[in-house]
């Protein structure tokens, strides 16, 4: 019973094994890290069905990928592209979509998980596994990390660093319950590929250890490939890091080896993916491998004792060589340009050229506010770290401040970049962390007692001084990861994981321990829909939301959020923001039979006047009624080809909102009587007025503050169901002030054909 731990410990001995107390603690540490990096990802189930074992994917982009993965379960992983490709009918409506230009390392990864799953618990449903599985993949991320900082100087970065990941705001967000997108295998393969190339590149293991760590970082970048199309950063990186390796005369005879080895592997692969194919080669941003390529042959040639003559002789026939390719590449079109998201990621500012691109809000320029949701206080070691790379630069270090340096470019080119960047930022401010810590923490365990008198008087002013320095420190990281005064209390992840997914919170910006029950809006509208229409009937709406109609609403849809077809799209623009006319000239175009509902969605807010005290309904701004603005600039981009085909007159097109009403002297938006006659307008105001009247019937005097428009001709509220229930109305304000409505109308084919008969 008195056996101390040392003692019970030391009986491992007997077989060989050896655990220090460090190791100890590091471990638990570790777990521990690991566990909150699951945990703190599934908070938002507590809104979740978890009585029906469901759960919902969040945003709109996963519900594409769980359409490929439960393919693939059905009918097997390579099915959606042999032995032909799997065209879905019930998107993109009437040509569909060719589901095998999707990349396939995520549904396939989710696929065979979900068969071994399925062995141990048969009845675990596809979409709930799917939500989860991205907490448990970051899980992964964070211990490859930990293992990327141990190797850059210890355990007690990598620890830092694991914890830095998990707790990242944007990585938080893009592998938090029913995050299920490109993001999660990317960033899987980012460290992955991270970890074994660095390795690979270590002069100080053996030649077997570096081919084998060589293959382990091309299989990595190759699921990286196969997963995420922001390859084209790592690679690029990758690229530029040897490149400057040479530059730096660094070079060895295994650099050469492992650099071939790993593209040649990684490459090889990703041309295997059809979707990819070998003219992922010839792309711009894969050219500069083979340049590199290149110049690691000339720099192992001028090892060798051969002439100047010949070394300069060699160089520029090198570099004639490249730019003869890269030139005959570009005049028989083999060249191939990177695709229009990346080039405004490498320059930002022709992005507003693109509203298509520029709507989206994860495709936005990073504000100063994006920076420091993402660092937070954090960003003094982030800058402590980066001084003390720059002083000590190894190769580990030059790449982690190249790494360091180009995704934060990205990131602050791309909101959603900022991904790239939170496994730079974990490992550089974790060496800033250790690095400001060391000296503090042997400041207190010097004890020497062989110094002068005056000597002990400065050191124990230091030991304190020391001491204050880093409880200083754990009140920064306390209140940057546990402790958010600014907030209330709420830790900036925690309170970002309390967030509901974006269906169950009727996509608004809604969560926090206020939010007691999920808002039921759209999930109502994807019931009805699922209940009451046929697969077959297309149901026109804002391309946000298209998946969400085809992979929840058993509906087909004319457009998502795969922008496969930005005609298209234009299209839906033009059918909100034409006049009811205009609209059914355009909505007859994809065919009478199948072309059944117009939904739009909106949000009211509650209002009230202080002079009068009265209660009002206004648009709150996150549903269509913040949207329409982008509906008519991206259907405005396609004036002329709408002129052209007859569905509107050349007095009578847009360019812009501006076209539809102006700014006011209040800085509000006021509708002209054009604008007040479109088709959206009109259904957002019967939306708004049915939904006052409501509230009128049942004794809640509130008003509507929209203008009254006339009353609508071809749209009617579908299957006769009371709009009380129909479609997620809401009986009374929710408790946030706002009342989100999907409003799904049918279109009267008779009528229209009534006033347009066939001549």
């Amino acid at each position: 019973m008195g056996e101390t731990f040392k003692e019970r410990l030391g009986g491992f001995n007997r077989f060989g094994l050896r655990i220090s107390h460090g190791t100890i603690i590091a471990g638990a540490a570790l777990l521990l890290i690991l566990f909150i990096a699951v945990t703190i990802r599934l908070l938002p189930l507590r809104w979740e069905n978890l009585a029906a074992g469901t759960s919902f994917l969040n945003e709109f982009d996963p519900f594409y990928q769980l359409s490929i993965t439960r393919h693939m379960v059905d009918n097997g992983i390579l099915s959606p592209y042999y032995p032909a490709p799997w065209i879905d009918t019930m998107k993109w409506y009437p040509v569909g979509l060719d589901m095998s230009t999707s990349l396939p390392a995520l549904p396939a990864t989710a696929a065979i998980l979900y068969g071994i799953a399925s062995i141990f618990s048969p009845n675990i449903d596809l979409m709930t596994f799917c939500a989860v599985l991205p907490a448990f993949i970051a899980a992964v991320s964070c211990l490859i990390l930990y293992f990327v900082g141990k190797d850059m100087g210890g355990r007690t970065v990598g620890l830092f660093a694991a914890l830095f990941l998990a707790l990242a705001p944007s990585f938080l967000q893009r592998s938090s319950l029913g995050f299920f997108d490109t993001e999660v295998p990317g960033v899987l393969g980012l460290v992955l590929f991270v970890f074994f190339f660095l390795r690979s590149m270590d002069g100080n293991r053996s030649l077997r250890s570096s081919l084998v760590y060589a293959l382990g970082a091309g299989l990595s970048l190759a699921y990286f490939i196969a997963g995420w199309g922001a390859a084209y950063y790592v690679i690029g990186l990758a690229s530029l890091f040897v490149f400057v390796m040479v530059l730096l005369r660094r070079y060895n005879s295994r650099m050469l080896v492992t650099y071939s080895i790993t593209f040649g592997l990684a490459l090889m692969l990703g041309t295997l993916v059809p979707y990819i194919g070998l003219r992922y080669l010839t792309s711009g941003a894969i050219l500069p491998v083979a340049a590199v390529f290149v110049v690691l042959l000339i720099a192992e040639l001028l090892r060798n004792n051969i002439s100047v003559k010949s070394k300069l002789t060699l160089t520029v026939a090198s570099l004639a060589a490249i730019i003869g390719g890269v030139s005959i590449l570009a005049i028989t079109g083999s060249l191939v340009d990177l695709a229009g998201k990346f080039i405004t990621v490498l320059n930002p500012f022709i992005r507003s050229n693109s509203p298509l691109v520029d709507s989206v809000a994860e495709q936005r320029l990073s504000g100063w506010g994006n920076i420091y949701v993402e660092l937070g206080i954090g960003i003094l070691f982030f800058l402590i770290g980066l001084l003390l790379t720059i002083r000590k630069p190894t190769n580990r270090n030059i790449f982690m401040l190249l790494f360091a340096a180009t995704s934060l470019y990205f990131a602050t080119s791309m909101v959603r970049l900022l991904v790239i960047f939170a496994p730079a930022y974990a490992i550089i401010a974790a060496i800033g962390i250790y690095g400001l810590l060391k000296p503090l923490s042997a400041s207190l365990r010097d004890t020497s007692k062989n110094l002068a008198k005056s000597k002990r008087k400065i050191m124990r002013v230091s030991r304190e001084y020391g001491g204050i320095a880093i409880l200083f420190v754990f009140i920064l990281l306390v209140t940057n990861l546990a402790i958010s005064p600014q907030a209330g209390g709420m830790p900036r992840p925690v309170s970002q994981a309390l967030t509901p997914t974006a269906i169950s919170a009727s996509s608004l910006p809604v969560g926090g321990p206020g939010l007691t029950e999920p808002v039921t809006a759209w999930i109502e509208a994807v019931t009805w829909l699922k209940e009451n229409a046929k697969s077959t009937d297309v149901v026109v709406m804002w391309w946000d939301y298209g998946n969400w109609l085809s992979d929840l609403g058993n509906v087909t849809s004319l457009a998502d959020n795969t922008t496969v077809n930005s005609t298209q799209i234009a299209n839906v623009g033009f059918i909100f923001m034409g006049d009811e006319e205009q609209s059914m000239k355009m909505l007859s175009a994809y065919g009478q039979q199948n072309t059944k509902y117009i939904a739009i969605f909106t949000v009211l807010a509650l209002h009230v006047d202080s002079s009068t005290e009265t209660y009002y309904m206004a648009p709150g701004g996150y549903g269509d009624e913040g949207k329409w603005t982008w509906m008519a600039r991206i259907s405005g981009q396609d004036k002329q080809r709408f002129i052209d085909n007859g569905f509107i007159s050349a007095a009578d097109a847009w360019v812009d909102e501006n076209t539809f009403g102006e700014v006011n002297s209040y800085g509000s938006w006021q509708w002209n009587d054009r604008g007040l006659n479109t088709t959206i307008v009109k259904l957002l105001t019967y939306t708004e007025y049915t939904y006052c009247a409501l509230m009128q019937e049942l004794e809640l005097p509130i008003q509507p503050s929209s203008q009254p428009v006339e009353e609508l001709k071809y749209f009617k509220p579908a299957a006769q169901t009371s709009f009380d229930s129909f479609a997620g109305i809401l009986t009374s304000p929710f408790q946030y002030g706002l009342v989100p409505i999907v409003a799904i109308f049918e279109i009267d084919w008779v009528a229209y054909n009534a006033d347009h008969p066939v001549r």
